[in-house]
Order: C-alpha cells, then sequence, then structure tokens
C-alpha cells in the first residue's frame, strides 16, 4: 500500500514537473515572438523601411502592394501554421511561427505611427498585466473555462462582423462599443486559452510533439496578446 502510494507520489510530481516545463516554453515562445514583433516594427519605423509597405499623410496609412500583402500573409500563414502542428515537425512549426511573428509586426507597424511612444509604452504595461492576471487565472482555476471560451468564440466572430460592417457605415458610436467588447473578449479568451493549453499537456508525449504543442500554445496567446494591445490602444491611446 505504501509502495503503490510513493509510486503516485512520484508520477503526479514528474507530471506536475513536465507541464511547469512545458508551460515555461509556452511561455518562453510567445515573449520571443512579441520582441521580434517589436523589433520588426521598431525597424520598420526608425530605418525608413516602412515607406516599402506604407505611406503616411496625416495620420492616415495608405497601403502599396506590398503591404497589402503584409496584411493579407498573417491570414494565410496561420492555415500553414495548423497544418504543420498536425503533420509538420517541430522545426517546421517554430520557422512558421517566427516568420508570422515578423509578418505580424510589418502589418500593425503603420498603428504604431498613429500615437504617441508615452501612450504605447502605457498601454502595453496595462496590457502586459490584465493578460498575466487572467493567464494565471487559466492555469490555477479548478472551474472548467469550455463553456465560457465558446461564449468568447462566438462573440469574436460577432466583433469581426461588426468590424466590417462599420467599414461602411463609419459609426464612431459601434467603433466604441466594438472596441470595448473585443477587450472583454480577449481577456476572456487569454484565461480560456491559458486553460485549453494547460490541458493539451500529456507526460507521455515526446519532445517532438510537446515542443509543437508548446508553439502551437505560444501563438494562441501572443493573438490573444498583440489583439488585447491593439484594442486597448483604440481607447487608452493618444494620437500624435
Amino acid at each position: 500500500m505504501e509502495t503503490k502510494s510513493y509510486a503516485s507520489a512520484v508520477e503526479r510530481a514528474t507530471v506536475d514537473e513536465g507541464l511547469r516545463s512545458y508551460m515555461i516554453k509556452v511561455y518562453n515562445y510567445m515573449t520571443g515572438g512579441l520582441c521580434l514583433t517589436a523589433l520588426t516594427v521598431y525597424l520598420l519605423i526608425n530605418t525608413g523601411l516602412i515607406r516599402m509597405f506604407f505611406s503616411v499623410n496625416n495620420g492616415y496609412a495608405t497601403l502599396s502592394i506590398l503591404g497589402w500583402a503584409m496584411l493579407i500573409a498573417p491570414l494565410i500563414m496561420v492555415f500553414m501554421f495548423n497544418s504543420a502542428v498536425s503533420n509538420g515537425s517541430a522545426a517546421k512549426v517554430q520557422t512558421i511561427f517566427w516568420l508570422f511573428s515578423a509578418v505580424m509586426g510589418a502589418s500593425i507597424s503603420p498603428i504604431m505611427l498613429v500615437y504617441t511612444g508615452a501612450s504605447l509604452f502605457r498601454v502595453f504595461l496595462i496590457t502586459a498585466a490584465t493578460f498575466g492576471a487572467m493567464s494565471l487565472y487559466g492555469y490555477t482555476t479548478k472551474k472548467d473555462l469550455t463553456s465560457m471560451g465558446s461564449f468568447m468564440i462566438m462573440g469574436l466572430w460577432g466583433v469581426i462582423i461588426a468590424s466590417l460592417v462599420n467599414l461602411f457605415m463609419q459609426s464612431e458610436t459601434m467603433y466604441w462599443v466594438i472596441s470595448y467588447v473585443a477587450v472583454a473578449i480577449f481577456v476572456g479568451l487569454t484565461a480560456w486559452d491559458t486553460q485549453r493549453i494547460k490541458y493539451m499537456y500529456a507526460s507521455h508525449d515526446n519532445e517532438d510533439t510537446i515542443t509543437r504543442k508548446a508553439v502551437a500554445g505560444a501563438l494562441s496567446l501572443y493573438m490573444d496578446f498583440i489583439n488585447l494591445f491593439l484594442y486597448l490602444l483604440r481607447i487608452m491611446g493618444d494620437r500624435k
């Protein structure tokens, strides 16, 4: 009986250590992706290379053909990434993740031109604190967040549709409603994605599978962070 209890304790400790290592890997990849995105934005803006993709006049950005390609590329790369996670190697998944992070930097760089540096830094800190709190909640809570996640996904589709409609309506009221609702959605998705990523871990997975899962989880949290930051920026950012 004591031997069985000891064996169970050892197994739990092994799983806990493996899970901890797996989650650290997820957050490391996510942080690396965010740093690469920030570096891309910095280089494009401060070297003048942004002119290759965008023409900015009076606070408005006009996309060139290459700019449109940079805008569409992340959508295409998400499909490539999902296929690689299912059928590719860990090296392929990692490569697409890093390329995606760089391309996202190019895609959002004109937005960074519109706001002051001080407000960008302030909103980043608020985003980091909010993201950290909700991710910690998602990791530690015993409550099943599946139903909340499904609700948030439905809400996200609503935000996407409303945003497309507002491209034609140009309603300021709808703009602000969409922004606040989107913030609430990505706050919820951060907690749900963290719990989902945690449950993806399996102690019997080989290193290649664990890495693919970790990078996939990192991309989900990366997108939660980026979108939360962008919508908070719409609400709290100071335009130049």
